[in-house]
């Protein structure tokens, strides 16, 4: 394969930029110690030192691990029933364009995304240390389940393969059955809530299905109390809270997926709220 001459200096150039520390500090202990020949080797280890510790940082950096897997596995998602469809291509590049990334980071989750859509690709080996950062973190867990869940309704609905990739995500973040089934049937009920909302008026069956929704959103029963319903709506929106999931580690790009969700649920609370009251 023909090696583009513009390609590989504008790649020498960056990588020497990113790293610059290292061969700078590298070439003057060179420098000292040995001469000419001392500052070209101290600069090439420094360099490589450099390019080392910063993958390395980044390796375990749960902000990092989160951005890596989350584009990795969606696009495991999104392979999952053979074939990845406009939608699913479309939610990837939609949760890019809300995370408001720059070029360099945009293409970077574009090759994750297309890393995972490889048959070979292992998703533990992007949750097993994502797993063991977060292991006692709830609100990342959910967060991060949350937009694969989205990825794999993008396009309607969950197939059963997409399903067993859901499943083994949450295994591997040590979530129980338990938790999986609430998560994915509040994540429906918002999906439906979503829809229902925007198309509802013109189908004629707005009020009551949304209401049924709503429930869902806050995952409780219509039959549960006040009491249990404010309880279940001041969880969420703890979980949810964008600063503190900043705070636990969700990458800062990804606030404002965070943002939004707290939109959701307030939007069903309030209507759930609107109807008590009124009855």
């Amino acid at each position: 394969m023909a090696i583009n001459p513009e390609q590989f200096g504008a790649g020498l150039g960056d990588s020497v930029r990113r790293h610059r520390t290292g061969l700078v500090v590298g070439g003057l202990i060179g420098l000292f110690s040995g001469g000419l020949f001392g500052l070209v080797f101290g600069a090439g280890i420094g360099f490589m030192l450099d390019r080392w510790l910063k993958g390395s940082l980044r390796r375990f950096n749960p902000r990092e691990a989160f951005f890596r897997a989350t584009f990795s596995v969606m696009g495991k998602i999104a392979k999952a029933d053979g074939r990845v469809t406009e939608n699913e291509i479309q939610y990837a590049r939609d949760v890019m364009a809300r995370m408001n990334l720059d070029q360099n980071r945009r293409e970077e989750a574009i090759g994750l995304f297309n890393d995972g859509k490889h048959e070979n690709f292992d998703i533990a080996d992007v949750l097993r240390p994502l797993s063991a950062m977060i292991r006692y973190n709830v609100p990342l867990k959910l967060m991060f389940v949350e937009i694969q869940l989205q990825a794999a309704m993008s396009d309607g609905s969950i197939s059963p393969a997409e399903l067993a990739v859901v499943r083994q995500v949450c295994q591997l973040l040590m979530m129980t059955e338990r938790e999986v089934a609430a998560l994915i049937a509040r994540m429906q009920a918002q999906q439906a809530y979503g829809e229902h909302s925007f198309s509802g008026h013109q189908q004629g069956y707005a009020e009551p299905q949304l209401l049924k929704d709503a429930y869902g959103v806050l995952g409780v029963e219509e039959s549960a109390s006040d009491s249990e319903v404010k309880k279940a709506y001041r969880r969420l929106m703890s979980q949810h809270h964008p600063d503190k999931l900043v705070a636990k580690g969700l990458p800062a790009e990804m606030m404002q997926l965070a943002k939004e969700k707290t939109q959701e649920i307030q939007a069903a609370y309030d209507r759930v709220k609107n109807t008590r009251k009124a009855a």
